[in-house]
Formats: structure tokens, sequence, C-alpha cells
């Protein structure tokens, strides 16, 4: 019980943050970092956390500037740790497809993703739960060039850490103090639409292995009658 309270508590982001003050800041960068570095971060909140820290910065809560250059930099060297654990470690740790942890239908999810998008993968990912966090180990075990990474890597922090963070300090911005009203309801609605690709994704993927069994059985059905 109290276990999963506190698990509840960690998963809040304004939770979070608050019960890290005055180091608020610290936080928020050291989730970001394990969310994109650890392999074991897939399930820490890092959209609502980034929003949710550009809302509080713009009460003054924490320090937009640290928290910008912070947040850009734990995505940026997470993912090149990602990268790096892929590279030397992948193929051992993803080997077995029982595994609890690192679930091989992460892998396969990511995977997909890879092969549908290419490099640009990298940016995309970061706005994916889930595949965030296994984008950069799978670019390792592939062996992307580590120059074309490095580079779609600085992009996609920017882009992502940078962008929601300042996204939620504008919104701030231009709601006033109305915005503490609306901040869960907001933090709700973010983790909604993040799930929404993967889900599709999902479904897509589904359907595809349906049709591709329908086949199948219709093939053998054909080579039976053929057959008879």
């Amino acid at each position: 019980m109290v276990s999963t309270h506190l698990a509840a508590g960690f998963l809040d982001p304004r939770h979070l943050i608050n019960s890290m003050s005055p180091y608020g800041e610290i936080a928020v960068i050291l989730v970001i970092f394990a969310e994109t570095g650890l392999l074991f971060g897939f399930f820490l909140p890092g959209d609502s956390l980034l929003f949710t820290a550009g809302l509080l910065a713009h009460q003054g809560k924490l320090n937009i500037g640290f928290l910008l250059v912070g947040v850009f930099v734990a995505a940026f060297v997470g993912d090149q740790v990602g990268y790096q654990v892929g590279k030397r470690l992948g193929p051992t740790i993803f080997r077995k497809p029982d595994a609890r942890l690192f679930r091989q239908e992460y892998v396969e999810h990511t995977k997909a993703f890879f092969d549908k998008h290419g490099p640009k993968t990298v940016i995309l990912a970061r706005f994916v739960p889930v595949v965030r966090t296994f984008a950069p180990v799978l670019a390792g075990v592939g062996e992307m060039e580590w120059r074309v990474f490095t580079l779609f890597n600085m992009i996609g922090a920017l882009l992502w850490a940078v962008g929601v963070a300042l996204a939620g300090y504008l919104l701030a911005a231009a709601i006033g103090d109305s915005v503490e009203k609306y901040l869960y309801p907001i933090i709700a609605l973010i983790i909604l639409v993040s799930f929404i690709p993967p889900f599709l994704e999902w479904r897509k993927h589904r359907r595809a292995h349906s049709n591709g069994e329908a086949v199948a059985e219709t093939e053998d059905l054909q080579r039976d009658v053929e057959g008879d």
C-alpha cells in the first residue's frame, strides 16, 4: 500500500517537482536522463513532467533558463548513453524473448518505427512513450553511424525537451493564474495524446498480423484443395 502510494506520487509530475524543492530543476533533469538513457526508465513521465516544469517555471517555482539548458543536456546525453548501451550490450540484453523487464514487444515496436521512418526515428521517437527509451539502444544495436545518430539526437533533444517545457511555460503565460485550475486536466490530456501514436502503430501491427494469418490460412486451404 505504501509502495503503491510512493510510486503514484513519483509518477505525478507536480508532486515530484514539489517534493524536491528547492531542487526541482535537478529532479526534472535526472528523470529526463533516466527515461532516455537508462533502459528501466521507460515508465517515467517525460512529456507531462517537461510540460509541468514549464508551467511551474512561469510561476517562479523553477528557473526557466536552467531548466531548458538542463533538460536539453539530459535528453541529449541520455540518448548518447542509450546508443552506447545498444552498441556494446544490446544483443545480450535482448537475446531472451521472455525477459520480464526488457520485453521483446518493446523492441519489436521500436524496430518497426525505425523501419518505417529511418534515421529521423531518433527525432520522432522522442514524442512516443517507451519508444523514446529503446530507440537509441536499437540505433546502437543496428550500428547506425555515430555522426548521423548524434545529429538527429541533438535535433530531437531540442524539439522535445526544450520544446515541450517551453510550451508549458508559454501556455502558463497565456492563461495566467487560471492554469492552476486546469493543470491536472492538461497533464491528463498530454498523457493521452502521447499514447495515441503507439496505439495506432499497435493497431496497425495487429491488423497486418491478422491479415497475414488470413492469407496463410487461405494458401494452406488452396494447397489442400489442389492436393486432393
